[in-house]
């Protein structure tokens, strides 16, 4: 575990307590209603109370927001339910804390003895009370969360599968499994609701907009309706593990679109593209320093942060006249010669081409090993190497945040 990994899960468990010591039981209402919906005109929604119809650049779409959940009717809906979460990764974690924290019975079930045991012990999960085998944790839950990993949902299936009862709720958060179930071999029993919640952004960042009151914005869908009330349950869990607001998806569109950013500007295209604009720099005599600050250092802490607080016309009026005409030039080219690559790219998610890569490399016995490599290889990389010296000249820097 990397240092970073290590300083925020210390953060992540310190806060924890904190929380699950001092936090009332309806305490996330009030704040939720002091932050949510602020920015949108009022004029662009239609609706009442936690459920809106908005417009979305003349798109009509419905949003859930959790003002119609608050905490007492949230306990009371889930009274007789017992939210079995299997695994306790960054999402488990995120998730399950937070459901513990809105006052749910939550048992969490992974490996005995493993690393995902140890840190859920840290994190005050007790071992016969609420952490157990992962077949023990399913037998006890009536949800059952299933947030193993992509490849450990296909590989653990035939163990799980036969505990999956009928009255059972099985959730995701991830579309992948069961979209992708001719690779996977993930199909479900037909006498179970099927339904998922995605937080858009990592396990961390659901905790940590969780503590803040906030609450991340996730998608919802529902694979298979039983009881009629699938959607319902959907929308509740949301809630619980922290949502702020949520809209609506298919588990297919889920997964695509989830596969599809993360392998474009979320990550892929952006290291890439972080690389090459280095790289030319590098080549014409600049020196490090001048590269990564011109390539990361303001895009990260200055211009996209605006493009998150107001948007991207709001960045380009707060820059220079210069740089804004530039880059008004600039971006159809790098729009036209981006758009077959983000075509092939989408193209390579829908046929499961990158659900069978994703499989065969997680699934490898060296997969660890293999992936510290190529991670390693991206580090000694001269641009993070040189960010590394960057990021230590920041007022705000401290040495055990590396």
């Amino acid at each position: 575990m990397s240092s970073v990994s290590r300083a925020l899960r210390q953060s992540s468990r310190h806060a924890s307590r904190v929380v699950a010591q001092a936090m009332p039981k309806a305490a996330y209402s009030s704040l939720a209603r002091a932050v949510v919906g602020k920015a949108v005109p009022r004029a662009a929604i239609q609706g009442v109370r936690g459920v809106k119809t908005m417009d979305f650049a003349g798109v009509k779409e419905t949003v859930y927001e959790r003002s119609d959940w608050l905490l007492p009717k949230l306990q009371e809906y889930f009274k007789n339910d017992t939210l079995a979460l299997i695994g306790y990764g960054s999402q488990g974690h995120g998730q399950g804390l937070n459901a513990r924290d809105n006052g749910l019975n939550v048992v969490i079930g992974v490996r005995k003895d493993g690393e995902s045991w140890r840190q859920a012990v840290e994190d005050g999960w007790v071992p016969g009370e609420t952490l157990f085998p992962i077949e023990e944790a399913i037998k006890k839950g009536t949800i059952i969360m299933n947030l193993l990993s992509d490849a450990a949902q296909s590989s653990t299936w035939p163990t799980i599968a036969p505990l999956i009862t009928k009255g059972k709720t099985l959730y995701f958060s991830h579309g992948f499994s069961i979209v992708f179930k001719d690779d996977t071999h993930v199909i479900p029993p037909p006498d179970v609701d099927v339904i998922l919640v995605a937080p858009k952004g990592s396990g961390r960042t659901v905790r940590t907009l969780f503590k803040e009151g906030r609450g991340i914005n996730s998608s919802i869908a529902v694979w298979q309706d039983v009881t009629g009330k699938a959607k319902e349950r959907a929308i509740a869990l949301a809630v619980a593990v922290g949502s702020g607001y949520m809209y609506d998806t298919t588990f297919e569109k889920e997964v695509y679109s989830d596969l599809y950013g993360e392998r474009g500007v979320l990550m892929g295209a952006i290291q890439g593209l972080f690389r090459a604009q280095y790289e030319i720099l590098r080549r014409n005599g600049h020196t490090p320093s001048e590269a990564f600050n011109e390539t990361v250092e303001e895009a990260t802490q200055s211009l996209y942060p605006l493009i998150g607080a107001k948007g991207m016309d709001y960045m380009y009026n707060a820059c220079s006249t210069t740089a804004r005409r530039g880059a008004l030039d600039w971006a159809p080219v790098f729009e036209k010669a981006n758009l077959p690559i983000f075509e092939r790219l989408y193209e390579s998610v829908r046929n499961g081409t990158e659900t069978r890569k994703a499989l065969e490399f997680n699934g490898r016995k060296t997969y660890r090993e293999d992936l510290a490599r190529e991670l390693e290889e991206i580090n000694n990389q001269e641009i993070w190497r040189a960010g590394h010296t960057v990021r230590s000249l920041r007022p705000d820097y401290r040495p055990d945040s590396e």
